[in-house]
């Protein structure tokens, strides 16, 4: 399984007039709800490819380290390639598959709108997740019996 996160909206709710709690490593708690949903799409496998605005902040060994101190253990990480002119998720995403053979199983987890403009074959793969909650069990097993991926 492929996974493409994002994290703001997604592992950490977008409240924007709120300052969210940092861990002693600065970055954000992780909702427990979100964890108990990705970790529930972890395996040995499972290979995660981070889409959010934070990539580049931090090493993939630095951000193993962030996700482990969370609770999550992921063996297999990778970003998304950083585009010379900023551009939209959409486009990222779109990107890299033009550049990826398309795996059999995948699940893109991000609250960014402009995943409405991505082609169907990439959309259906999609879990908009609601920005001022994140990701959550429900809206995960939803996706997944509509993929039939579990």
């Amino acid at each position: 399984m492929l996974v493409f996160l994002d994290i703001d909206g997604v592992m950490v709710p977008a409240k924007g007039w709120k300052t969210p709690e940092l861990l002693e490593d600065g970055f954000p708690v992780f909702t427990q709800e979100s964890t108990t949903a990705l970790k529930s799409l972890l395996s040995s496998e499972t290979r995660v490819i981070l889409s959010t605005s934070h990539r580049y902040r931090y090493s993939v060994t630095q951000w193993k380290q962030i996700f482990e101190k969370r609770g999550l253990r992921i063996t297999r990480l990778g970003r998304l390639a950083s585009a010379a002119t900023p551009s939209k998720r959409k486009d990222e995403i779109q990107g890299w598959f033009n550049s990826h053979p398309i795996p059999k199983e995948f699940i893109i987890l991000d609250d960014d709108k402009s995943l409405h403009s991505l082609p169907e074959s990439l959309k259906n793969h999609w879990v908009e997740t609601p920005s001022l909650v994140g990701l959550t069990t429900k809206n995960l097993k939803e996706a997944i019996s509509q993929l039939a991926l579990s």
